[in-house]
């Protein structure tokens, strides 16, 4: 990662992420808000870090997994820092990217409660997809804790009160593998976490994040249209004011 984010746009960001935005566009992309605090495997995580605020988010939102608002700024931070404000608009912080993580590890997201989580459990590859004996909630909440011991090791401070590369040198640790984690690799865990900041800026607003659909704008996607019937036979590109699932209740 660059220390100056502006440098880089957000589509060379969505470009080099390996992700397919089109799957992550189409509304509940997680789900589910049944809450779930038990560490079923005892993995002990240090309480948040000391130092935090140096930008926190401005919504009134309550927290529903977050009982520590220092580990909720770290989160904040950074989910900003791999999806960063720039000229085509707002980042992470912006469109309530924290707010939706926190929402979603409250419930069955973070308590892996539709998958299976009994073991043996092996060392898998790459290629399997999800292996740890922990939830996401375990997951997220042992890698925040870590962020925040490798920002004091590293440089004396909390995450928070961290400068951009610096934030990033961290941040690309966990990406490298190169921080140490139980239960977990560290390259996981900042997968988990890219890859919920991009659900969380392009999921419908009713879970929290995409707000004002801001997300969906910048994509110049529609939401959830009642029907393209007067602009199905258009042939130039139609700009069209996007609409979130909240919309059909009415």
């Amino acid at each position: 990662m660059a220390d100056d984010q502006k440098g880089l746009s957000r589509r060379d960001f969505l470009k080099t992420t390996g992700i397919a935005t089109g799957a992550l566009v189409g509304g509940g992309l997680i789900g589910g808000l049944v809450g779930y605090n038990v560490n079923k495997d005892g993995v002990q995580t240090k309480g948040g870090t000391q130092n935090a605020a140096n930008h926190d988010t401005t919504s009134v939102k309550g927290l529903m997994f977050f009982t520590n608002r220092a580990d909720f700024n770290v989160l904040s931070q950074a989910v900003e820092r791999i999806f960063p404000e720039d000229d085509l608009g707002p980042g992470a912080i912006g469109l309530g990217v924290p707010y939706f993580i926190d929402n979603q590890l409250a419930g069955n997201y973070g308590s892996n409660a539709r998958e299976y989580m009994q073991g043996p459990f092996f060392a898998g590859e790459a290629t399997q997809g999800y292996q740890s004996r922990l939830t996401r909630a375990e997951i997220f909440r042992q890698g925040i804790a870590i962020m925040e011991e490798e920002a004091q090791k590293r440089y004396q401070k909390g995450f928070t009160e961290l400068d951009g590369g610096q934030m990033d040198e961290i941040l690309t640790s966990f990406q490298k593998n190169e921080v140490e984690m139980k239960g977990v690799s560290s390259e996981f865990f900042f997968k988990l976490l890219r890859q919920a900041t991009l659900e969380g800026a392009y999921a419908d607003p009713i879970y929290n994040g995409n707000a004002n659909m801001d997300g969906w704008r910048m994509k110049g996607f529609p939401g959830h249209q009642m029907a393209y019937i007067n602009v199905i036979e258009e042939e130039k590109f139609q700009k069209i004011e996007p609409k979130s699932i909240s919309s059909m209740q009415h």
